[in-house]
């Protein structure tokens, strides 16, 4: 991922992308581009999910029992493989969300401590 707007490019932490798109998923099915799309509209363009990261995390998630995936046909009239969110991958998003507002907790109160 990196961002579109000349800034310094954001790192994400390994398995911030599997959160991402699991959470993207919850509002329903969707092809790889489209989640690519949400994932850049939702952070106001500042992440860019590149294919070389988004294609091998769907199917580590789909590995993983998370993402379930069927064919379809797309808005612009092409095949496409759509994603669906699982049970046991919702129960992963709430695990991950968890654990993601932990790290940010912890973080947060490093970054305001008047001993750093």
């Amino acid at each position: 991922m990196s961002t579109q707007r000349g800034r310094e490019r954001l790192e994400l932490l390994q398995g911030t992308l599997d959160l991402l798109i699991l959470r993207t998923l919850i509002f329903g099915p969707e092809h790889g581009q489209g989640i690519a799309r949400v994932i850049q509209q939702t952070s106001d363009k500042e992440l860019l999910v590149e294919h070389g990261a988004l294609y091998p995390a769907l199917q580590r998630l789909e590995e993983r029992g998370w993402i379930s995936a069927k064919w379809g046909i797309s808005t612009n009239n092409r095949k496409a493989r759509f994603y669906s969110l699982t049970s046991a991958g919702r129960k992963q998003l709430v695990k991950e969300t968890s654990k993601w507002n932990r790290l940010t907790a912890a973080i947060e109160r490093i970054l305001a401590s008047e001993e750093a």
